[in-house]
């Protein structure tokens, strides 16, 4: 858990710089460094996006997910947790508060980094991964919050819940993550930070719902199995 704990803190701590920072910036250099933050995001999930070998993987764990994740309504959760921290944690008013918690969680918590870190803090005490990782994100947390506000630190709570969570279970799943299942995760999870990028850009007229597109990301788990099954019968 300590890597989790360390992750979430350095989002915290960055978080907090960004806000000083923030409040000395004018409005068009705000849209210009959200434009810049939205293109960053979506050249890293490209990046993870195409390290596929199988895209019909993604596009059906993609479909799949979605599906459920609508289902389950995932992304009115998150907007809801959201909106409960903004009403009743800060009393805030900031249209920006919910966005910026959703976004900022889903960059954190989505990609390999946080995959692989996780299982190797939990089953070989191996920190290297996370520590690198908390670096990254202090980056993105100064930059996201100085653009975005005060929701970006409530964002470290998700890196802390999901990576501790990985982190536990670790010796639990750790069968089922070969390395062709993580490389689709992570290539699944590159589509997600390529919708959260337009999001933040604003290319498309609605949001798109990204969060309900979660489940998708660890489905390539199912894939595999059921091909391992099919291939020994």
């Amino acid at each position: 858990m300590i890597a989790a704990i360390v992750n979430a803190v350095v989002v915290v701590l960055g978080g907090l710089l960004g806000l000083r920072l923030g409040g000395r910036l004018r409005e068009e250099h705000t849209r210009t460094i959200m434009s810049g933050l939205g293109i960053c995001t979506m050249v890293i999930g490209i990046t993870s996006a195409i390290e596929t070998s199988n895209i019909l993987i993604v596009i059906v764990c993609l479909v799949a997910g979605t599906i459920l994740g609508e289902v389950l309504k995932i992304e009115h959760r998150l907007d809801g947790i959201g909106d409960w921290l903004k009403a009743k944690v800060l009393k805030s008013n900031s249209s920006s508060f919910t966005e910026g918690f959703v976004a900022a969680s889903l960059l954190f918590c989505v990609g390999s980094m946080a995959i692989m870190g996780s299982f190797d803090a939990g089953l070989r005490g191996d920190y290297h991964t996370i520590y690198a990782k908390s670096a990254l994100d202090c980056v993105a947390s100064v930059t996201f919050s100085a653009t975005m506000g005060v929701g970006v630190l409530f964002s470290g709570a998700s890196v802390l819940l999901y990576q501790g969570a990985l982190t536990l279970l670790a010796s639990v799943v750790e069968p089922f993550l070969s390395d062709p299942v993580v490389r689709e995760m992570s290539a699944v999870g590159g589509v997600l930070l390529i919708g959260t990028g337009m999001n933040i850009v604003g290319l498309t007229k609605e949001k798109i719902k990204v969060g309900n597109m979660l489940p998708s990301m660890f489905l390539p788990v199912l894939w595999f199995a059921v091909a391992n099954l099919v291939q020994a019968a």
